[in-house]
């Protein structure tokens, strides 16, 4: 069975290589970026709606490639302490007080604990209305630790790991991470659709 072709959303080069390995031997991940607008609201609502807005101009922009759908990541990182805030804002809070400001939100509150989310959306073609799979990993918020190559890996420790993101193997993080969570339910999900 030929491997399905997907266009990742994505102009990061970590995250795709993070996707390709997660999918690697189900589904052939290709990136195209697509400047998309930072929409407000409930995680899967933005997900759903840039998704749409993503498949229209993956569509006009690379006619006749063939490929079987599209595939839109947003990642929040929700501090239980703050009822799930800065959740899909995470980019703009790291990028405005780096990984001391992000612990020092939390500094007034005992309850260090977090929980990373994926909201995966998937569609085939403008025609269809995005599926969405959300994939969720629980832990806590610590000191930076390991490199600062990759968000704000190096301040989250999942549950059950004395490793931060940043310090664990890529295999391991890809086998308990939020992103691996939702993408092994899309794969899931593709895998039913084909045998329909």
């Amino acid at each position: 069975m030929q491997k399905r072709t997907v266009v990742f959303v994505t102009g990061n080069a970590n995250k795709l290589r993070e996707v390709q390995q997660i999918c690697g031997e189900t589904l052939n991940v290709i990136s195209h970026s697509v400047d998309l607008p930072e929409l407000q609201g409930e995680v899967e609502d933005i997900s759903k709606e840039k998704c749409k807005l993503a498949v229209k101009e993956i569509e006009r922009e690379l006619s006749g490639t063939s490929i079987d759908g599209v595939i839109v990541e947003d990642t929040s990182l929700c501090y239980n302490a703050l009822g799930g805030l800065p959740g899909p804002y995470i980019k703009w809070f790291l990028d405005k007080t780096g990984h001391d400001g992000l612990n020092k939100i939390l500094a007034g509150y005992e309850d260090k604990s977090a929980y990373a989310l994926c909201t995966l959306s998937f569609v085939k073609s403008s025609k269809d209305e995005p599926n969405v799979f959300l994939g969720k990993t629980h832990g806590k918020i610590v000191p930076a630790r390991g490199p600062n190559s990759f968000g704000w890996d190096p301040i989250f420790l999942p549950d059950g790991f004395d490793k931060t993101y940043a310090e664990l193997d890529k295999d391991t993080k890809n086998s308990i991470s939020h992103r691996y969570r939702a993408f092994e339910q899309l794969l899931s999900f593709l895998q039913i659709e084909q045998t329909k």
